[in-house]
């Protein structure tokens, strides 16, 4: 690694304000300060009364005489990744940055005690003690910069590999068929997500991150198969929350029933069905949709169905043919009046009439059948989305 000029400035400096006998009086006591400052860390600092001892303790001490040496310039060969590493082990042992950050302040301020005394005594100037307190406190809080770095880089590493093994979770839990449940408690412990009782299943058309920060409980989400879903534990006002978020947001949502875990598959299914229904921002529920779904779930037959039941009209001109359809459509939702249907239209029950007159010509039976009837509502319901 290249040298800091920051940092050597330090020894630098200090060979400029402290004679060579002050230096080297500095220098012959580093071994016994080191020991000094770890001591006193341990007895000030709760946290590390216990874990600055064996083999790690002696490899801080040896750690704090190469940084103390550093400073006056003994050793020359700067390693900012010595102290990143600290702050990573910090965040690694499950401890906060204050204890670490609280050492340091103590091994400054005791290592400037004694430098300071050790100076004076080779008859070094109150100007260059000043010199000399600036210049190691500089150095510490140089220090702890690298260490904040390093526990940083510490929780990036920790939430990169948690997403990680949550979008393991993620798939596990909506494949089809389900998965070992064994396996699946495994892979919860691992992504630290508590496995639900019940869950429901959103499908997003959109990035799905924004919608998870927005609803209670501790969301998974993610991409599956090229869809975006997010997956609410024990959910609970669940509509309203998804009702608020899909119209902030500005995305079009589909939500899934709740079921049991093992059910996680269906309740995504059937929201990817629910969000095709949906034409502007917003939520629809597939359990308020089942018919809509429903079709959703099997299109090639319902698109077979539509071909056939709908063949009368092939003949009729793009224009005639959509009029025909939305008749169709309305007379069939008004039980044949005509008054209900021009309204619904907004045009005059004369062209209500002509209209059916056509349709009755082109259909015959069909009309008063149940079966074709049937048929032709579903074909109709599904002419509707296009």
């Amino acid at each position: 690694m290249s040298r800091n000029p920051a940092w050597l400035s330090y020894a630098e400096n200090i060979n400029t304000w402290l004679e060579p006998p002050a230096v080297a009086a500095i220098r012959a006591e580093l071994p016994e300060l080191a020991e000094e400052v770890v001591r006193v860390i341990q007895q000030e600092v709760a946290e590390y009364s216990e874990t600055l001892s064996g083999e790690y303790g002696q490899a801080i001490r040896l750690g704090t005489e190469q940084a103390l040496r550093r400073f006056i310039g003994a050793e020359q060969d700067e390693s900012p990744a010595a102290y990143r590493a600290l702050g990573y082990g910090e965040h690694q042992s499950g401890r906060s940055l204050d204890a670490l950050q609280s050492a340091y302040r103590i091994g400054a301020r005791v290592a400037w005690r004694r430098m300071s005394h050790l100076a004076e005594g080779a008859g070094a100037s109150v100007t260059a003690q000043q010199h000399l307190a600036e210049a190691m406190f500089a150095y510490i809080d140089q220090l702890a910069s690298e260490s904040v770095d390093g526990y940083a880089a510490a929780q990036l590493a920790r939430a990169g590999d948690l997403e990680r093994r949550r979008a393991t979770l993620l798939a596990m839990l909506l494949a089809t068929p389900a998965g070992d449940p064994e396996q699946l408690a495994s892979a919860a412990a691992e992504a630290r997500w508590p496995l639900p009782r019940r869950l429901a299943c959103l499908a997003v058309d959109g990035e799905p991150g924004p919608l998870a920060r927005r609803l209670s409980g501790d969301t998974l989400h993610g991409e599956l198969d090229g869809s975006m879903c997010v997956v609410v534990p024990d959910p609970a006002g669940l509509r309203r929350e998804v009702v608020m978020a899909g119209k902030r947001l500005g995305i079009r949502i589909g939500v899934g029933p709740t079921v049991a875990l093992a059910e996680a598959s269906r309740s995504l299914r059937w929201a990817g069905g629910a969000v095709e229904l949906a034409d502007r921002a917003g939520a629809v529920f597939a359990e308020d949709r089942l018919a809509d779904v429903a079709l959703r779930a099997a299109p090639e037959i319902v698109r077979a169905l539509r071909s056939r039941a709908l063949l009368p009209l092939s003949g009729e001109t793009e224009n005639s043919r959509r009029r025909l359809q939305q008749t169709l459509r309305a007379w069939m939702r008004h039980h044949g009046s005509q008054g209900a249907i021009a309204a619904e239209l907004s045009v005059h029950p004369q062209t209500v009439r002509y209209r059916v007159r056509r349709l009755r010509e082109l259909f015959g039976d069909a009309l008063t059948d149940p079966d074709r009837r049937f048929e032709l509502e579903v074909a109709l319901r599904d002419a509707s989305s296009d």
